[in-house]
C-alpha cells in the first residue's frame, strides 16, 4: 500500500483488443492515431504526439486499409500549405465499433473479476 493512500486502488480489468487475419491488422495504436488524424488534420502531427515515427503510421494504415479492404484516411498531399488528411466515414466507423467493442470486452471483464474478487483481491 502507498504511504499516501488509506487503502489500496481497487482491482479492475483491461481488455486489450487487436483485430487480425494472418496479421495485427487494427488496435489501440492505429484507433489513437486515426482519432489523432481527426484532431489535427495531419498524419505526421498524429504519429509525432504519439512518439511514432512518420513511417510507422504510414505502415500501420497502410495495412489496416489492405485487411478491411477500406480507405480510412482522405490524404492531400503538398501544395503551398502542405497537405492534410481527413477521416473518412469508414475510419469514423471504425473508430466508433472498436471503441465500443473495447468497452464491452472491459466491462464483462470487469463482471468477470467481480465474481472473483476473493482471489484478486479489491
Amino acid at each position: 500500500m502507498n504511504a499516501n493512500q488509506d487503502s489500496p486502488a481497487p482491482v479492475t480489468a483491461r481488455v486489450r483488443l487487436t483485430l487480425h487475419t494472418d496479421e495485427r491488422f487494427f488496435g489501440p495504436g492505429i484507433c489513437e492515431l486515426l482519432e489523432g488524424i481527426r484532431r489535427t488534420g495531419s498524419i505526421q502531427a498524429a504519429a509525432a504526439g504519439m512518439e511514432m515515427s512518420y513511417t510507422k503510421a504510414w505502415r500501420i494504415l497502410n495495412r489496416a486499409e489492405r485487411e478491411m479492404g477500406v480507405h480510412l484516411i482522405d490524404r492531400v498531399s503538398g501544395g503551398k500549405r502542405g497537405g492534410c488528411s481527413t477521416v473518412t466515414e469508414a475510419g469514423e466507423r471504425a473508430i466508433r465499433d472498436y471503441r465500443e467493442m473495447e468497452k464491452a470486452l472491459s466491462e464483462a471483464a470487469n463482471d468477470l473479476l467481480a465474481a472473483r474478487r476473493a482471489t484478486f483481491g479489491g
